[in-house]
């Protein structure tokens, strides 16, 4: 008995070790631990990579803070290397994202947020270095957009593959996921405090327990290493802030409403030219960057303050070293150069350009009340450090957030009050006039709505109900083979696909027999009578719009293809596949659906 529990250990020791990681607080503090490590790595990482592209295509450390200078690399063009900065990097990181993934497009955070109220927490393991890459080449070539939605994209795909590979049930991969994010955020920001309610406000959308301790063990040991690595020192220098009179509280109110105005404004700007670009575009998506980025080009040819993310600007701005008029022109051209770098299929953050915008704000304003009132007013810096907050808050209306990122990056208690004041009147002001903020408004255009009631079919994938198209045809099956197939299907719909498994349509029994009675040659391809217009659904949609498309197309079922375009076939889904995987989730199961490996062809049996 003891020699046979002495050869035990290795398969128990493994067993105990997958429970203890699974199933107890433990364990999770491990795995947050283990996520907090890995975030600030690859915030230490991105950052590399960001500076590394910006050296690469700019000449410049920081090509911002460089005003009209040639770049060293290419001399001889001048300072017209800019215009082709942004359609350098667009021809590579185009047809990266459009290949390998397609939610790194863009800033990030709706995809997380998607991820964890509908999805359970699941997010692709590659989206973490393709949006690595994607958003280093992008903010490297002049996109004007933030390093901070990244890399909360990647901490968070960190933090679901782990919980994936850990099988975890769906609200520990959740609390995973917000871990990651936390963690790179307190990495990036050197906050650990914003990296906490950050994926506590945004991520989650609730103040657990148990997962604020787990967040904030991730987020403090991401801040850790990204002190060890990066310095122990705030991403910017802000300069002192003190309230000198009590009449200033009354224009940090003003500032607080204007604030709240930019910051819906800036949200309405962004999405009304990422809608003329998409109305504009009808060339590959892949090229969209690179073409979109001669507009760029043009424009950062003009104001190079917008090359990247601009913090040496920032900086500039809140010591005072810009006249009013060029402030409020910053302003403007900062929500025009991150509207047109996300709307032409960029990827990076709107956080750190919603930062800038309300600097310039804040700055404008500070000048124009010391001019009319110098002895109230105070300096110009302190309001650009409120404005910063507050356009923040009614941008993304995370009031929480604002506040603990400006005192984290201040380190001064006096900003306490006029911030708060500024920033709650902002937010007020953002849930007035718009429904939604500028992360819930890209999912409220794909009809997601997370404060609606849930859907079930919205937190299952077509992948999670999907069965294999067992009798699929190759096109140039003959048409007298082609009823074989029909007859053991019972939806009298077979889909088509070339040899190497791409979908190319799919042929329905009634064209089959019609054909076969208008006497056509047995001998023709199948293909001849494919319907190219019939529906597909791809694997990674939510369950949610392959049941629709069902219903409003009036088909018993769909093919399933793992990417639009030229995608292959991967499976079927039908209503009863769509049933059974809904009857497996309202009882605690997890429905995984018969994923096809390759096409199994009738004719080939």
């Amino acid at each position: 008995m003891n020699a046979q529990l002495a050869a035990a250990p290795p398969a128990t020791v493994t067993q105990r070790a997958t429970t203890f990681l699974r199933t107890s607080k433990g364990g999770l503090a491990v795995l947050a631990l283990v996520i907090g490590a890995g975030a600030g790595l690859g915030a230490v990482v991105f950052r590399w990579l960001i500076k590394t592209f910006t050296q690469l295509l700019s000449g410049h450390g920081d090509y911002s803070a460089a005003g009209h200078a040639a770049n060293p690399h290419v001399p001889f063009l001048g300072p017209y290397f800019v215009v082709l900065a942004p359609v350098v990097a667009g021809l590579l990181y185009g047809p990266l994202v459009q290949r390998f993934a397609r939610e790194a497009r863009g800033h990030g955070v709706p995809e997380v947020m998607y991820a964890v109220a509908r999805r359970g927490g699941r997010i692709a393991p590659q989206v973490a270095g393709v949006k690595a890459l994607a958003s280093a080449l992008c903010i490297g070539g002049g996109g004007s957009v933030g390093r901070e939605g990244p890399i909360v994209q990647i901490g968070s795909a960190l933090g679901s593959t782990l919980g994936q590979i850990a099988k975890l049930s769906e609200s520990r991969i959740k609390m995973l996921v917000a871990c990651g994010a936390a963690g790179g955020i307190a990495a990036t920001f050197n906050a650990p405090l914003a990296g906490v309610f950050f994926a506590m406000e945004l991520i989650l959308r609730d103040f657990a327990a148990e997962s604020f301790g787990m967040v904030v063990l991730s987020s403090v040991t991401a801040s850790v290493i990204g002190r060890s690595m990066l310095g122990d020192t705030p991403f910017i220098t802000l300069p002192a802030f003190h309230v000198q009179h009590l009449a200033q509280y009354g224009l940090f109110a003003l500032l607080g409403l204007l604030a709240g105005l930019v910051g819906v404004g800036f949200n309405k700007v962004l999405y009304r030219i990422e809608d003329a670009c998409d109305a504009v575009w009808r060339g590959p998506e892949w090229a969209r960057p690179a073409v979109g980025g001669l507009l760029l080009g043009l424009l950062l040819l003009v104001l190079p303050e917008m090359y990247g993310v601009g913090y040496p600007v920032l900086e500039h701005a809140l010591a005072g070293g810009y006249a009013l008029l060029f402030l409020l022109a910053l302003l403007v051209g900062k929500t025009i150069a991150t509207s047109l770098t996300i709307g032409i299929g960029g990827s990076g953050g709107v956080f750190a350009p919603s930062l800038f915008v309300g600097a310039m704000l804040g700055s404008a304003f500070g000048q124009g009340a010391h001019q009319l009132m110098p002895s109230i007013a105070g300096s110009a810096g302190a309001y650009g450090i409120v404005g910063m907050g507050a356009v923040f808050a009614g941008a993304a209306r995370a009031p929480i957030t604002a506040v603990v990122i400006l005192f984290e990056l201040t380190g001064e208690y006096s900003i306490i009050l006029p911030l708060m004041a500024a920033i709650v009147i902002a937010t007020g002001v953002s849930r007035l006039l718009s429904y939604e903020n500028i992360y819930t408004a890209k999912l409220m255009r794909r009809g997601i709505d997370l404060d609606a009631p849930v859907d079930p079919a919205d937190a299952l994938t077509v992948a999670q109900a999907m069965t294999g198209a067992a009798h699929s045809l190759l096109d140039s099956t003959p048409l007298a083979q082609a009823p074989r197939a029909l007859a053991h299907d019972r939806h009298g719909i077979v889909p088509l696909t070339g040899p190497d498994g791409s979908y190319r349509g799919a042929v329905h029994a009634h064209d089959l027999m019609r054909a076969l009675a208008d006497g056509a040659d047995p001998a023709t391809p199948v293909a001849k009578f494919a319907d190219t217009d019939h529906p597909t659904a791809l694997r990674d949609a939510s369950l949610a719009s392959a049941r629709d498309l069902l219903g409003t197309a009036g088909t018993s079922g769909l093919p399933v293809l793992d990417r639009e375009g030229d995608g292959h076939l991967v499976g079927w889904i039908d209503h009863s596949a769509i049933l059974h995987a809904l009857h497996h989730s309202s009882a605690g199961e997890h429905p995984v659906g018969l994923h096809l490996v390759a096409p199994v062809h009738t004719t080939d049996r």
